[in-house]
This record gives structure tokens, C-alpha cells and sequence, in this order.
């Protein structure tokens, strides 16, 4: 009798170039062995140098997706993406806080790689008071925890920490501390829990362009190690290092002229079925 496969769920806008995403984020899945199911938010026109157009899915039809994956799936972890405006937001928040699934993972996105905002300004208080109280685990790089604080980026480790102390007070059960956007030889995150557990993960830096999808593959390799019924920590540690070596392997890729996305299926290309 064969196994039923662990299945995670990936709320997120469209990035039709590949890199990023709800592209990216089904990729992680795949790469990792889990089966991946997608609810999209918004459809983008977007490729390696910028994003050209945004255009917003009805949040009725949302939740109509939302309702026809869970009804059918049994979805063990849930990550969370690009949610353009407040509507979407809050309408998600609410899909998320009925829906009982134990693993929630936000990727606060609100600036593509190439530094094009993807959600409205107003949007960012909805996040802060409707998302991420009800988050297992919210994943924001320096500036994106700094807007939801309302501080200056956090330009060391103690400042991380602290931001993420005060993130915890909004009521989400874990916070990871992106360094990505830090300096430095190496790419510190920081994973503070609200049982006080405080985990530094690094990495050698590596200098190279293709980051495009970084932090979405982040936050979908963590939901599918949690998926897989991995404990946080593990799961986090997994996840850092599983971005880490697709950075490296797309590190001397060309795709596009821009920032080109990592290579989400490197370790199936290194894998027995490489031709």
C-alpha cells in the first residue's frame, strides 16, 4: 500500500518568470518530496530586472480556491506570501484562523528583489495586526521587520534580536531574522521563539546576483520540512542550508539580465535520475 505524501500549501502571488513565488514556492516543494498545492493571490508581470504590473485577484475567489484545496487536501503546512492590499490581508487572516492547520508559515513579502514594492502601504498594519498573531512562524528580512516595528533596519545582531522580541509581542509563535540584506562574510539569521529559545544559523556569504526568490523559497522549504512533521528548529536549519547550496548552485547561472532566480532543483539534478 503506497504512502500518502505530506502535502503544503502556498498562498502567494504569480511570478511568471519562474524565480519567485508561487513558481518558486511549488518548486521548494517538489525539491523537498512534498506534494505542493497553490492559492494565488495576485498575478504579476515580472522577470529578472523589475516588475512591470500587478494585478489583484478578487478575494472572493481566493477563498474559493482556499475552500477548494482544503476541502479536498489534507494540508499539513500552510506559507503565506505576496498579499497585495489590506482586503487581501484581511480576508486570508481570516481564511488562515478557521482553518485549523497547525503549521502557518508568513513570509511577510512587501519588496521584490529588484526593490519593486508588491503590496500597498496600508496593507502593512494589516499584516502586523491580523496576520501575524495568528503565524507558527513569520520569516521577514531586515526592512521588512523594521516596517512591521516601525524602526530603522536592523544593522547588527543585537538589534535583530531585539526586533524580533517586539515581533513576538504580536503574537506569532516564532520569528526568524533574515541577515541576507546584512554585511559581512557571512548570512546570519536569527530564530527567536516565544519559549525563548534564541538560534543563530549562518552561512559563508555568497557574492553573486542570482538571489531573485530567495526569501519565498525560504519560507516554502521551512513549511514543507514542518509538513514532513520536522520540529522548527529543524525544519529552519534545513531550510537555511537547502537555500544556501541553490544560491550557490545558481551562482554562476545566466538567466535573464537581471537578478536570476537560485536553482530550486539542484539537488534533483545531482540526484541518480541526472542524465
Amino acid at each position: 500500500m503506497s504512502a500518502t505524501p505530506h502535502i503544503a500549501l502556498t498562498i502567494a502571488g504569480s511570478d511568471p518568470s519562474g524565480g519567485a513565488g508561487i513558481q518558486a514556492d511549488l518548486k521548494t516543494f517538489t525539491a523537498l518530496g512534498v506534494y505542493g498545492a497553490s492559492v494565488i493571490t495576485a498575478l504579476t508581470a515580472q522577470n529578472t530586472i523589475g516588475v512591470t504590473g500587478v494585478m489583484k485577484v478578487p478575494v472572493d475567489f481566493i477563498a474559493a480556491q482556499f475552500q477548494a484545496v482544503t476541502s479536498d487536501l489534507a494540508v499539513n503546512a500552510i506559507k503565506t506570501g505576496m498579499l497585495p492590499d489590506v482586503e487581501t490581508v484581511e480576508r486570508v487572516s481570516d481564511l488562515l484562523a478557521h482553518a485549523e492547520i497547525g503549521h502557518v508559515v508568513v513570509d511577510p513579502v512587501m519588496v521584490a528583489t529588484s526593490g519593486d514594492r508588491l503590496i500597498d502601504e496600508d496593507a502593512v498594519s494589516a499584516v502586523r495586526h491580523r496576520l501575524v498573531p495568528i503565524a507558527s512562524l513569520i520569516t521577514p528580512n531586515l526592512p521588512e521587520a523594521a516596517a512591521l516595528v516601525g524602526g530603522d533596519v536592523a544593522a547588527t545582531e543585537d538589534q535583530m534580536l531585539r526586533q524580533a522580541r517586539e515581533l513576538l509581542q504580536l503574537g506569532c509563535r516564532a520569528v526568524l531574522m533574515k541577515g541576507g540584506h546584512g554585511a559581512g562574510a557571512a548570512a546570519v539569521d536569527i530564530l527567536v521563539t516565544s519559549s525563548g529559545a534564541v538560534v543563530r544559523l549562518s552561512e559563508p556569504r555568497i557574492e553573486t546576483r542570482n538571489t531573485h526568490g530567495t526569501g519565498c523559497t525560504l519560507a516554502a522549504a521551512i513549511a514543507a520540512e514542518l509538513a514532513k512533521g520536522r520540529s522548527l528548529q529543524d525544519a529552519v536549519r534545513r531550510s537555511k542550508h537547502f537555500v544556501w547550496s541553490a544560491i550557490q548552485s545558481a551562482a554562476s547561472h545566466h538567466i535573464g539580465s537581471g537578478q536570476g532566480p537560485v536553482d530550486h532543483l539542484f539537488s534533483v539534478k545531482n540526484s541518480s535520475l541526472k542524465d
